[in-house]
């Protein structure tokens, strides 16, 4: 029974060794998507039973990679914000300008028929076109503008999203993998015990 045992083992670590050797040229992919590199590190890996053995520097280049992902969208979200800054202080501008618009508009209305700019004789009513002219103007580009805002904070909720997505899916690979290797290690080292007390 014992020198069963023993074959069993060996056998084991044959079969261990030859396949961690035969992966040794492997490289481990460095492009596609963070989804598809997990993949290729589980799908990849040397199973045993219900274990994976992952190679220690494929591992690293994932964190590498999945950490290089994290700063390009941290990136992205902060060209956004300074993007959302930027429109709401010309939307702020463009409110300003309307209200003041609106302002003279109310004034004018009181005044005589006959109105006086830059010494030229102005009609009310052509004078009122053109107020309202610019009031239009105005009104479309603030419309321009909202939707441009929104459009970006569309774009920066996503960047965020998916920001905490690739931090949850890096945190529960991650997880996953240390589990797996605890479990190899103390598999492994209850065998070095067994095969002591052999």
């Amino acid at each position: 029974n014992t020198m069963k045992n023993k074959n069993s083992l060996v056998i084991i670590l044959f079969i261990i060794t030859a396949t961690l050797f035969s992966q040794t040229d492997q490289k481990f992919i460095d492009s596609g998507s963070v989804k598809n590199q997990f993949d290729y590190l589980i799908n990849e890996s040397y199973s045993y039973k219900e274990f994976k053995y992952i190679k220690i520097n494929w591992l690293t280049k994932l964190e590498t990679n999945v950490i290089d992902s994290l700063l390009t969208s941290k990136k992205q979200i902060l060209i956004s914000d300074s993007t959302i800054n930027s429109q709401k202080i010309t939307i702020d501008s463009l409110k300003t300008s309307m209200v003041n618009s609106e302002k003279n508009i109310s004034t004018l209305t009181n005044e005589k028929q006959n109105i006086s700019l830059f010494n030229i004789q102005f009609s009310k009513s052509f004078f009122k076109t053109l107020m309202f002219l610019i009031i239009g103007s105005l009104i479309i580009f603030l419309i321009y503008f909202i939707t441009k805002f929104k459009q970006s904070y569309s774009a920066i909720s996503q960047a965020k999203n998916n920001l905490e997505e690739v931090e949850k899916e890096f945190e529960k690979h991650r997880q996953i993998a240390l589990e797996r290797e605890q479990k190899v290690m103390r598999k492994l080292q209850d065998e070095l015990n067994k095969q002591k007390k052999e």
